[in-house]
């Protein structure tokens, strides 16, 4: 069993014997390891969703799309904001035990959908929930995921921001489009490295060329996320392929490296677009952090507690990444106006409201706020931008090599799951949440739209029982960054700890909810948590 601590001492947690477990607990053979053998999958499709169990007080309630695994699928209208909340439902199986007397809610991280929780049926956190007793729920806010405006006039058109890239297209809008070069359009699908001859890499002459030429590549794109000088640095990219193509390097590893360039280059032209067309976008990425927090999660909750079994008409919660900083920052909100929490319990995972003392790979942004604000680039395709990436870290030349570990530690998740993860969770973000949620990086911890109330400040008046858990090699949110929020919260009311050990296995930012060790380590802790303070 984990153990946990109070916030006086970072506490390594591992469960014992979980190596011998690490390939059964999903099912999946391990990875290839031939050096020069790549293989980047498509994206991969939900498997068929089972049978949908309609309650008597939604009789009406369409039928859920292939996408959605979940039992049911609800839709909570925002009062006067024009959006309906889709809310994936995991009820439990009929006979398991024990009951339980609170519901579940599950929020996800900035910019994702349902899909982190419920990826394939040996790898789904929520589907584990629901088996444990606790009707679970997730809650996709606004722009995420199944989620629909009020003017898309029927269930099956959600909100455009459920990025599913297989076709090549990315819906922004009803006027505009973003190509984006999906794998198997960008020629990228099912190559074989041996098969192409490509051996020449270990002739040092040819290793030394392809080296330095893609170090040139990668300070451009360095240059190019500094600058947003996308005409220049396309110019720049133009002049490399002529070197490519008169250099030394011939035959399928030229025409291979031209295809690559072609490639990043369309990548360019299709952000430069992106952002040309962003001024007609205003008004449908008009939110912020706090629309989530005093508008979308409360109807969220009340929407909950109307359709399950609540006593008390308090839910348990569990929030990752952002997630867990809208659990936190409505738990501030409580201790500030003194009201009781409609929160019998919550768990965070890898989340923080001030990051100042950690060494956040987050930071790295912090340079680009007020180059967005000066562009007014109301959104962010996170999605796209990712799927685009995906192949350039996936596979040689392993040019965006560093993207996998932000996202899943060294042989934490099965290649097909990360691929799945990549190409079928993440969404458009809209900048003002980007821009708030950097708040965070500053003294005083996140604060709210007009900075002034932070979120940190009204954590000691905290009376809701809090598991915040870490990973040990999480570099989006490292533990530092965690324990921060912890030693907010009085000491009787919080339990801390990290997850990963010294000489590994290690947990990045999402191997805590789908990684292939946390069923058998982070599941019970998290399980036995919840279930005390569900009496």
């Amino acid at each position: 069993m984990p153990k946990t601590a109070t916030p006086m001492l970072l506490q390594p947690i591992s469960g014992a014997g979980a190596g011998a477990r690490r390939s059964s607990a999903e099912g999946l053979s391990p990875p290839p390891t031939a050096r020069l053998r790549r293989r980047v999958l498509c994206a991969i499709r939900a498997d068929a969703p089972p049978p949908i169990h309609l309650s008597a007080a939604a009789p009406s309630r369409p039928a859920k799309p292939p996408v959605c695994t979940a039992d049911e699928l609800h839709h909570a209208p925002v009062s006067g904001a024009g959006w309906r909340l889709a809310l994936w439902r995991y009820r439990p199986p009929p006979h398991v035990r024990p009951a339980r007397n609170h519901p579940l809610m599950l929020l996800s991280g900035v910019g994702t959908n349902a899909i982190g929780f419920d990826l394939s049926p040996g790898a789904s956190f929520a589907r584990h929930m629901s088996n444990q007793g606790f009707d679970t729920w997730i809650v996709e806010v606004r722009g995420s995921g199944l989620s629909i405006r009020d003017h898309d006039n029927s269930a099956s058109s959600p909100s455009g921001a459920f990025d599913d890239i297989s076709n090549g297209t990315l819906a922004l809008d009803k006027s505009s489009t973003l190509e984006v070069a999906s794998v198997q359009s960008s020629g990228f699908s099912g190559i074989d490295y041996d098969d192409l001859g490509i051996v020449a890499l270990d002739d040092p002459p040819l290793l030394m060329e392809m080296t330095s030429f893609f170090d040139r590549i990668s300070k451009l794109l360095e240059e190019a996320s500094l600058n947003k000088n996308f005409h220049e640095i396309t110019d720049k990219i133009s002049v490399l392929s002529e070197m490519v193509e008169s250099s030394a390097v011939i035959g399928p590893m030229r025409e291979e490296s031209l295809r690559l360039l072609k490639n990043f280059q369309e990548q360019i032209d299709s952000w430069e677009h992106f952002v040309a067309t962003q001024m007609n976008l205003n008004s449908e990425y008009n939110w912020d952090f706090d629309h989530y927090l005093e508008e979308d999660i409360p109807t969220a909750v009340e929407y909950i507690r109307q359709h399950s079994r609540v006593k008390d008409g308090k839910l348990l919660a569990i929030g990752h990444s952002m997630g867990g900083i809208l659990l936190y920052a409505m738990l501030s909100k409580y201790g500030f106006e003194g009201v009781p929490s409609n929160l019998a319990a919550i768990v965070t995972l890898a989340s923080s409201v001030d990051y100042t003392t950690s060494n956040s790979s987050l930071k790295m942004l912090l340079p680009l706020v007020h180059p967005a604000q000066a562009l007014n680039v109301p959104a962010v395709p996170l999605g796209t931008l990712l799927a685009a990436a995906y192949p350039w870290a996936s596979g040689p030349p392993y040019l965006f090599s560093w993207l996998n570990h932000q996202i899943s530690a060294q042989d934490m998740m099965h290649p097909e799951l990360l691929s799945k993860l990549v190409f079928n969770n993440f969404c458009t973000v809209p900048a003002k949440v980007v821009l708030q949620l950097t708040t965070a990086f500053r003294e005083g911890g996140l604060c709210n739209r007009t900075e002034t109330f932070s979120y940190k400040d009204h954590l000691r008046y905290c009376q809701t029982p809090v598991l915040a858990l870490a990973g040990d090699k999480d570099l989006i949110c490292p533990p530092e960054a965690v324990y921060e929020t912890v030693k907010l919260i009085p000491q009787h009311m919080v339990k801390y700890g990290v997850f990963g050990k010294p000489e590994g296995p290690h947990y990045a930012h999402y191997d805590l909810v789908g990684g292939r060790l946390a069923t058998d380590e982070v599941y019970p802790c998290i399980i036995e948590f919840l279930s005390h303070h569900d009496q």
